[in-house]
């Protein structure tokens, strides 16, 4: 079982950085090549860039908890909900691709 994890191709836990503008300032965030593999799947999924979709996420959590103490990891767990299914309501999906378009 092990073999499946420490075999992986370690181009997927190279860090990348990637410059994005959040709430009109230009970030860096370093996150590993799956991360973004998945950022980039899901804000697709979503009618939306990744940029698009990262800011418009920063913007709503810090609308509902007004402060997000680790972006990067706030990045990736958003990755694990996805990856275990959570989903935006087809309502918030159709909203998105609205605003996107």
């Amino acid at each position: 079982m092990c073999r499946v994890f420490a075999g992986q191709d370690p181009e997927g836990y190279r860090q990348i950085n990637r410059s994005i503008r959040i709430d009109g300032h230009s970030t860096s965030i370093q996150l590993e090549a799956t991360f973004w593999g998945l950022l980039d799947e899901i804000a697709d999924s979503q009618g939306l860039t990744t940029p698009k979709f990262i800011s418009k996420l920063y913007d709503e959590a810090i609308e509902i908890n007004g402060q997000i103490p680790n972006f990067a990891s706030m990045l990736r767990t958003t990755c694990a909900l996805y990856l275990r299914g959570h989903r935006p309501s087809a309502e918030e999906q159709a909203a998105l691709k609205r605003e996107a378009a």
